[in-house]
């Protein structure tokens, strides 16, 4: 399957769902219009309470990364730009100069970091499923 979590994690589990649904999107494992399994079928799948599953769930129709279609289902939606967006995106380059800092006090260069972020997305892209080491399950 491609979605994880880990009770274990101090990470909230409904968190992870959302964001492990998120990052599918993200990676494109997950494009718009693909079914999402049932609260309940996912909920048996990941072994977690169908609770955590439908809060995860409202929280990802609510910022837009899912539809439900009643007597249908629960699809990926098409990408929107989020109400919210220039807000979110003042966040992200707020993080990212923070991160220059950090990388300053490392005695790391802007372009050591370059490289290290590009490093990253190409890990990143090719994780083919939820594991931070990259390994699929066998």
């Amino acid at each position: 399957m491609w979605l994880h979590v880990n009770p274990k994690l101090s990470v909230p589990v409904y968190q992870q769902v959302i964001d492990g649904v998120k990052a599918a999107v993200a990676k494109g494992v997950l494009k718009p219009g693909d079914r999402l399994p049932s609260v309940r079928e996912l909920a048996v799948a990941l072994a977690i309470n169908h609770n955590t599953v439908a809060k995860a769930y409202q929280e990802l129709e609510r910022d837009r990364v899912i539809e439900v279609i009643r007597g249908r289902g629960t699809f990926i939606a098409e990408p929107a730009v989020p109400p919210d967006s220039e807000r979110r995106f003042a966040e992200l380059r707020a993080s990212m100069r923070k991160l220059l800092v950090d990388a300053h006090h490392l005695n790391l260069r802007p372009e050591d970091v370059l490289a290290m972020f590009q490093d990253v997305v190409h890990q990143w892209k090719r994780e083919e499923d939820g594991h931070e080491d990259g390994h699929r399950d066998r």
